[in-house]
């Protein structure tokens, strides 16, 4: 292993001190006793690799959940801005063959250069042509099906788009980017999720609308209840679509799809592209344009390291240390269990600190007012199950803890992803 990876966790912001070298009074949480930082890879390849027991490891042949991962994984320096190739557009969103009221709308949301998803994708959706899109996550992706679509609509009014996600706020979220980009141009949306009730919906489905966007659960039960007819639909567009696959929606999204015209446009966007995912193309795209612009496995903006909390350690007090630290301005921290997160989410507010819980036993209310709260920097601290880590984008989170080990190395990923974003840098650290 290398120097770089046998260095500590870093305390705060700026410091590049492993915590065992840190100054230390009265017996601080930060000394372990052996001399060893809790960041150090090197100490922690050895012990349990799950940090969801009090005191670090899995410990006297406890459950492991997912596959695992070695955590010299969890280990990275960010890039040096000078070694990030900056990317240098084709177009700029005034070149792209849209209406020039949408294109208005754009210039007002301050877009002026795409990304690259955007910059690659947006012509070839404009075409009418079907796509498969593959970006690191926080690329854009929602802009890049968004504006091509709405310009659509401005042309075929009676067009119908159905745009399936797998998480609640990431539906909401799409919902509010469409109201930014169609703003006064008589497009309008409806977002059909779980978790508020199902009557407001079916209320909104009588209006005219264009753009449905919803979760395949509530959906399905919209399609059952005869309340939407998909035979009306000529675009699909199916975001995060290896995220809905590991949530067990393949058989929804089947049958969503074959209820659809056969002719049609159907579009994929994904961080990934699994063996599931390619199966799913073949099967509902024709002769696809396959945009592919990842650029790693995790975001080359974000500090990663780990803490190393050793038996007998009071996992939650090592955390609260952390958050008291300079710098730790907004925090996302993931857990892995509905129960956990709430209770840590309570623990923290215990404590002092201003947190709140998102997780599957909160109402669709409470789950967005906590992400409100988060968002608007009313609270410091959001405590998260994997239902956060795709697609949201939160602006300026300072810090990701793992206070659980995910469960597969393509979560962590897409949990760090959500700080370091729009050309800032991120750290993340990763309990073990």
């Amino acid at each position: 292993m290398n120097q770089e990876h046998s260095r500590g966790a870093y305390g705060a912001r700026g410091s590049h001190k492993p915590f065992s070298q840190r100054k230390s009074s009265g017996g601080s949480r930060f000394s372990s006793g052996s001399g060893r930082s809790f960041g150090s890879a090197r100490s922690a390849s050895r012990g349990g690799g799950y940090g969801g027991n009090r005191g670090g490891g899995n410990r006297g042949g406890g459950r492991n959940f997912g596959q695992h991962i070695d955590s010299a994984k969890f280990v990275r320096k960010a890039k040096a801005p000078e070694a990030i190739i900056e990317f240098t557009p084709v177009h700029n969103f005034a070149d792209f063959l849209v209406d020039s009221r949408l294109k208005n709308n754009i210039i007002k949301k301050g877009y002026i250069k795409p990304t690259p998803i955007q910059d690659q994708s947006i012509p070839v959706v404009l075409q009418g042509k079907d796509l498969v899109g593959i970006a690191n996550t926080g690329t854009g992706k929602t802009a890049a099906f968004l504006i091509p679509l709405i310009d659509k609509v401005l042309k075929f009014p009676k067009e119908k788009i159905l745009i399936v996600v797998p998480t609640r706020e990431l539906a909401q979220q799409i919902e509010s980017e469409l109201k930014g980009f169609a703003f006064g141009l008589n497009v309008w949306g409806v977002c059909a999720v779980g978790g508020v009730n199902i009557q407001g919906q079916i209320r909104s489905l009588v209006r005219p609308f264009n753009f449905l966007i919803g979760t395949p659960g509530r959906l399905r039960d919209l399609i059952d209840r005869r309340r939407i007819n998909l035979a009306e639909y000529t675009t699909v567009v199916l975001d995060e679509a290896d995220r809905m696959l590991d949530m067990g929606f393949v058989n929804e999204i089947r049958f969503m799809v074959s209820q659809m015209p056969a002719t049609r446009q159907t579009l994929f966007f994904s961080a990934t592209m699994s063996n599931e995912v390619n199966a799913l193309v073949k099967d509902f795209l024709k002769m696809p344009v396959n945009i592919s612009v990842k650029t790693g496995n995790t975001a080359d903006q974000v500090d990663q390291d780990i803490v190393r909390v050793p038996a007998g350690k009071d996992k939650t007090e090592v955390l609260c240390d952390l958050l008291a630290s300079q710098g730790f301005d907004k925090v996302l921290i993931f857990g892995r269990t509905k129960h956990g997160v709430q209770r840590l989410a309570d623990s923290l507010a215990k404590k002092g600190f201003k947190a709140e819980a998102i997780h599957g036993n909160k109402s669709q209310g409470q789950r967005q007012r906590a992400l409100q709260l988060f968002k608007e920097d009313h609270v410091k601290v959001l405590v998260a199950t994997d239902v956060a880590a795709r697609g949201l984008d939160i602006v300026d989170v300072s810090h990701v803890i793992n206070f659980d080990v995910p469960a597969t190395y393509e979560d962590y990923v897409h949990r760090i992803g959500r700080t370091g974003r729009a050309g800032k840098k991120g750290s993340a650290f990763t309990f073990v």
